[in-house]
């Protein structure tokens, strides 16, 4: 039940934060095109308030980052002392489950090294952080990510596991590639939104994990839960037959596919609804004009025919 709670958690703020940065992302460039420039972060949109409050205030516009950098502080003091328990059900028993874990929770520290200097870079002056350089380290932890992930399905004895870890691994790569793309590009509107996009993916990922490997009215059928009946330790879920080895993995990799869709219709409709709250209309791949941008466009074309 730890195991499908932590899961939940992790999907949950992976998701908010793919969403939010989405939403933001796709705002800023629809307002000001000529202007626009990936962010890190984004300040959360308060309604301007008085003098007394407005300290208090400038505090909360920086709530992305504080929810960050709490959900990275729960999310390693949990990685690490899950580092502690035993798993004889691994590959290699319980001293390859430390180091794995610890591998993790290395990676969660890194991550949260990165907020806290991108918070303390906003608020203060005693760490100046270019937005190009946030991009070029996040690139380079995602793809420890990515290793760690990868190292960690080699050595499950879960089929399943390993097939779920291998994926994550993939996305946490195409989020590692579409950082360093930032920090090259800054104003690639495309990569931007990819990373809002593959940090959905992996949201909705781990949630997928979670169920497929703890849940049982998610297991694929001929699979069944791993239970070390001495320690009385439960695992992650194994098939005996190699026909139903197949078939779950190819079950994943259908329900892989079916989220990778379901991000691509989050991201058409997300567009769709902040350019109409924005209020602007694209005709082919011109802007529509304004009122007062066509009068001023009028008068122009007036006074070169007079002249």
């Amino acid at each position: 039940m730890a195991a499908v709670i932590s899961h939940i958690f992790s999907s949950s703020a992976l998701t908010s934060l793919g969403l939010y940065h989405l939403i933001c992302t796709t705002r800023n460039h629809l307002k000001s095109p000529r202007d626009y420039i990936a962010k890190p972060y984004h300040l959360f949109p308060f309604p301007h308030s008085s003098s007394s409050s407005s300290s208090s205030t400038s505090r909360l516009r920086f709530l992305q980052l504080y929810l960050l950098i709490l959900c990275l502080i729960i999310a390693f003091a949990h990685q690490t002392i899950d580092s502690f328990d035993s798993d004889p059900l691994l590959k290699g028993s319980t001293p390859v489950h430390r180091f794995t874990s610890y591998q993790s929770a290395a990676v969660l520290f890194l991550f949260l090294i990165l907020s806290l200097s991108l918070l303390l870079s906003e608020t203060t002056s005693l760490l100046p952080f270019p937005s190009d350089l946030f991009f070029a380290v996040a690139s380079a932890v995602f793809f420890l990510q990515f290793s760690v992930s990868s190292s960690s399905a080699s050595v499950q004895t879960s089929d399943l596991q390993a097939k779920c870890d291998s994926v994550s691994a993939r996305v946490s790569a195409l989020s590692s590639l579409l950082c360093l793309l930032l920090a090259c590009q800054p104003k690639l509107f495309v990569a931007d939104v990819g990373l809002g996009a593959s940090l959905c993916l992996q949201g909705l990922w781990v949630l997928q994990t979670g169920l497929s490997l703890y849940v049982e009215a998610f297991i694929p059928e001929g699979c069944h839960r791993l239970l070390d009946v001495v320690k009385g330790v439960e695992g992650s879920t194994k098939c005996d037959l190699e026909d139903s080895r197949l078939r779950a993995v190819a079950i994943l990799d259908l329900v892989f596919v079916i989220h990778v869709m379901f991000v691509v219709i989050i991201v058409m409709v997300t567009y769709a609804v902040v350019a109409k709250s924005v209020g602007i209309r694209r005709v082919g791949s011109y802007e529509a004009l304004s009122t007062g941008e066509a009068n001023h466009f009028q008068l122009k074309a007036l006074e070169g025919t007079q002249a």
